[in-house]
Formats: C-alpha cells, sequence, structure tokens
C-alpha cells in the first residue's frame, strides 16, 4: 500500500492533502516544487539526473532546466535548506535528498474523523487553480487567481468561504471534489485551470456542489497574454460575479425541495428569493408572506429583513402591493437590517430604492453607490445602480452599469430586472426602438414582469407602432385594472416631472387615461 506521506527533520509531507508542513504549519510550495520534492523524497540517498526529474515531474510538457532550477530553489526555500544539506546538488549529475526520510501514515497525518458541520449559510472553498503549463511563472498566475477569487467572494457577505490557507493545502490533492469538500466543511467548490499557449491564456472554472457532484456553473476565458495584473482582475471579477446568482439560484432550488422543519433561516430566505425573482403578483406575495414568517421566528436575521423590504418596495412598483402600508413597512425593515448587519448590501440598496420611490434621487444613488463599493463584483449592485441612474434620466452611466452586470453575470436569474433598467435609459433618451427591444427581451425572460410590460408599451407608442401598443395596453388593463396616469405617478418612480411627463406620453399615445 502506497504511504499516505514521508516525514524527515521536522517536516512532514503529505501526500493526501498535496501540502508540505512543519509543526502546524502549512508551507507554501506549488504543484510542480511539490511534484519534485516528492520524487527526490522517494530515491532518497540516490542521486537523479535532471533529465529523469524532468520526465517524471513534466512527463508531456517540454521545458527547459530552467524550470526545474527554480523548483528546487523553491523547495530549498521552504525547508530553509540554504546550505543543501536536505538537498544537495551532485555536480555534473543531477540532485540528490540527502536526510532519512520515514514513510507515514493515517495515524501520522491524519484526516479529521468527523467532517466539519456545515456552516448555517452557503459555504464554499476556492481550490488552487490547477496550471497546466509546467511554466513556473504561469504558477504564479494561478496562484494569484485563486487568491483574489477568495477575497472577492469573501465580499459576498452571506457567504461562507474557506480561508486561503486550508484552500491551499489541497493543492496537488488526490481525490474527488466531494470527499475535498467532505474534509473542508463547505457545501460548494469552485475549481479552475490555467493553460498557456505561446501569446494565448486559457483559463477555466467550474462550481460544484460537494454533497452531490452537481455541476452548477462552468465557463471558459480565453484571452491574450498582456498586463498580467489587469488580466487576473478582469477574470476574477467575470467569475466572483457569475458565482453569486449561481449560488443564489442553487440554494433556493435546494431549499425548495426540502420540508420547513427541516430548513433553517438562510434556506427560508434562499427559497423566498426564488418565488420573488419569478416577477408575477403571486409569487411576491408568496414571497412576503414566507419572510413575514421568517421575520417572526429569527427577528435579529438581517438578512430576511433586508429581501422583505426589497420585496415590499419593489412590489408597490410593480403594482403588487399597496405603497401606503408597503413603503413605511419596508423603510422599518431595511432600517433593522443595516442596524442588525451594516454590511449587508440588500439592506442598503432596499433603502436607496425606497428613497427612488419617494424621488430622494441624490440619497437612492448615493445608496446604490454603496452597495456597488460593497461588493464591485455583483451583478446586483451594478443592476440597481442602473435601475436608479435610469430613472434619474441618466441614461449613458446608467446603460455602463447595466452593461457591466449582465457582463459579470451574462445568464443570471434576474437578467429581466436588468434590461429593465437599460430599457428606461434608452427609453427617456428618446431611443425608442432600443427602448422597446429591450422590453422586449426582458418580457421573454419574465413575462409576468409588469414593469417590463409597461415601458414597452409606452415604447411601441412613441416609435410608431400605435397597433401594437394599444392591443398590449389592452392586456395590461386586464391584468392591472388600476392603471392610470394617477397611479402611475404614485409608484413608477421616474425622478422629475419632466421624465414622468414623457413616460406618460407614451402610454397615453397607447390609450392610458387619467
Amino acid at each position: 500500500m502506497p504511504a499516505d506521506g514521508y516525514a524527515f527533520g521536522e517536516f512532514v509531507l503529505d501526500l493526501r492533502s498535496g501540502a508540505l508542513r512543519r509543526g502546524g504549519t502549512t508551507l507554501p510550495l506549488r504543484p510542480k516544487a511539490f511534484d519534485v520534492l516528492v520524487y527526490l523524497i522517494g530515491k532518497q540517498g540516490q542521486a537523479v539526473a535532471k533529465t529523469e526529474l524532468i520526465d517524471k515531474v513534466w512527463r508531456d510538457v517540454i521545458v527547459t532546466e530552467n524550470s526545474l532550477a527554480q523548483c528546487i530553489k523553491e523547495v530549498r526555500q521552504a525547508l530553509g535548506d540554504e546550505a543543501q544539506a536536505i538537498i544537495k546538488t551532485v555536480a555534473k549529475r543531477g540532485y540528490l535528498f540527502a536526510v532519512p526520510v520515514n514513510e507515514i501514515d493515517e495515524s501520522i497525518a491524519p484526516t479529521p474523523a468527523a467532517s466539519p458541520p456545515l456552516p448555517d449559510r452557503p459555504s464554499i472553498a476556492v481550490l488552487p487553480f490547477v496550471n497546466m503549463s509546467g511554466e513556473a511563472d504561469q504558477e504564479h498566475f494561478a496562484d494569484g487567481i485563486t487568491e483574489d477569487l477568495i477575497t472577492g467572494l469573501a465580499r459576498i457577505h452571506w457567504l461562507f468561504v474557506i480561508a486561503r490557507n486550508s484552500s491551499f493545502a489541497f493543492k496537488n490533492r488526490a481525490g474527488d471534489v466531494k470527499d475535498v469538500a467532505r474534509r473542508l466543511g463547505v457545501r460548494y467548490v469552485l475549481e479552475g485551470s490555467v493553460r498557456r499557449a505561446g501569446r494565448q491564456l486559457r483559463i477555466t472554472a467550474q462550481l460544484v456542489d460537494g454533497t452531490t457532484g452537481i455541476h452548477h456553473w462552468a465557463e471558459r476565458y480565453d484571452r491574450e497574454l498582456g498586463d498580467i495584473f489587469a488580466l487576473q482582475d478582469e477574470i476574477t471579477r467575470s467569475v466572483a460575479g457569475a458565482i453569486e446568482p449561481r449560488l443564489l439560484a442553487a440554494e433556493g432550488v435546494r431549499a425548495l425541495n426540502r420540508s420547513n422543519p427541516d430548513i433553517g433561516a438562510w434556506e427560508l430566505v434562499a427559497r423566498a428569493r426564488t418565488y420573488f425573482w419569478r416577477m408575477t403578483p403571486g409569487d411576491c406575495e408568496t414571497a412576503i408572506g414566507a419572510l413575514n414568517s421568517v421575520v417572526d421566528a429569527y427577528p435579529d436575521y438581517a438578512p430576511a429583513r433586508s429581501l422583505l423590504s426589497f420585496c415590499l418596495v419593489f412590489g408597490s412598483h410593480m403594482g403588487w402591493v399597496d405603497h401606503i402600508e408597503s413603503l413605511p413597512a419596508g423603510e422599518r425593515h431595511a432600517i433593522r437590517a443595516i442596524s442588525l448587519d451594516d454590511r449587508d448590501p440588500w439592506g442598503h440598496m432596499a433603502l436607496a430604492y425606497l428613497a427612488l420611490m419617494e424621488r430622494r434621487t441624490e440619497e437612492a444613488i448615493a445608496g446604490f453607490r454603496r452597495a456597488v463599493e460593497m461588493n464591485p463584483n455583483s451583478a446586483a449592485a451594478h443592476s440597481f445602480l442602473s435601475l436608479g441612474l435610469a430613472f434619474a434620466g441618466v441614461d449613458a452611466e446608467a446603460i455602463g452599469h447595466g452593461n457591466e452586470a449582465i457582463r459579470l453575470s451574462p445568464v443570471d436569474p434576474e437578467m429581466a430586472r436588468t434590461l429593465g433598467g437599460i430599457g428606461v435609459a434608452h427609453y427617456l433618451a428618446g431611443r425608442f426602438e432600443d427602448a422597446a427591444r429591450v422590453a422586449a427581451d426582458s418580457l421573454r425572460l419574465r413575462p409576468g414582469f409588469h414593469g417590463g410590460q409597461r415601458l414597452h408599451c409606452a415604447s411601441l407608442a412613441q416609435a410608431g407602432r400605435i397597433d401594437a401598443a394599444r392591443a398590449l395596453f389592452a392586456k395590461m388593463r386586464a391584468e392591472q385594472p388600476q392603471l392610470s396616469a394617477r397611479w402611475v405617478r404614485l409608484n413608477v418612480p421616474y425622478q422629475t416631472p419632466e421624465l414622468m411627463g414623457r413616460f406618460l406620453d407614451g402610454l397615453r399615445k397607447a390609450g392610458l387615461e387619467n
């Protein structure tokens, strides 16, 4: 049976987790350097030729002796072997591992007997991205992406992210993703690879449920090698931005499939979020009822308060709930959410949305900007900033943030809302055909999106497509019997009388009455 690892001096080389340790400290070592050390230990006391090391460690990848020399240098630094007493250089031959080695088993390098319990919120480990090129400089690039992703995902406040040291202990890991997730005590695992061919880089990433092995998301990024730090930032933002909505969707589906006695506060919130973003009056009502129950049961749970506030304000905007009751209630819940956790961006977005509904424009946009500052990788934060700017008539910046939200999360479950903001910006800028096209796209995703219906109707009318606009308006009136110019002024947050007038002009051409 192969060894679980090796012990030499004060060091332990754990083959199962791919870690070199001294005492309780894991020492940094890149995968190829780790592999070189493993091979030399396996040949303890024997001189190993450089060509043999390169053939065994890099296999089918062509590298120069410089790559091997860099790995030897890194191993010696990790071991504190400046005197080359552990790894000796044998002139004109290669290298020799010169100290005694003992094989070890689980009793020396144990795996925890019991898996750590899953946290009471979604949890993820970002495993070190694998360098598929065998080049030392790409190893640093792969590690940089991993570290930046850990930092970026940690800004998602509802997400529990395993720290860097624990994640990097699984460099050179053996075993499947489910085993890694069990040992780290997380539900989700993000892993990927980096490969270089000439000036071209290919980065792949995938999100896996570590409890079931189901893949929730995967993407490939092909880029030309240039400014490494700019490229690293771009990939990190793209991956982190795509992960948040995918995790939310996965958590919602998981919660929907479980019975109430089995689930806690977070799962109840995730279930309510799944209902809410279907964007229908009935689903909104279900979500608000569920969140009221969560708040009653867990009065100090900030995510429930902030989402409930958001549902009440958005529902008022759509005409699904009575704004006279819902807006004050939404304000109370948002203020309470922020007092419980002032780093929760959804609480700030809910309060900003309320300010938008009450035409406190500067306050609203400042609140949305604060949410973006809290997590620049959040597609939702950029989407709502886009919406606020659009209703204020700042069309170019609104479209910019809307496009950024789409770039961060191109298949977002909440895409219809983002398109709605972009459509409003086009409408107020007089680009009615563009507004009609974008509104139609949002309705294909969420046919029950009443805000999208109203925008589509007004855009068609202003574009001169009167018959289509009037046919749509007749359908809207059947679903929204309260629809009138007075109702629009009360519930749709165009920020100035002039902007409101432009919108009402389109609806009147379609048949709206006062």
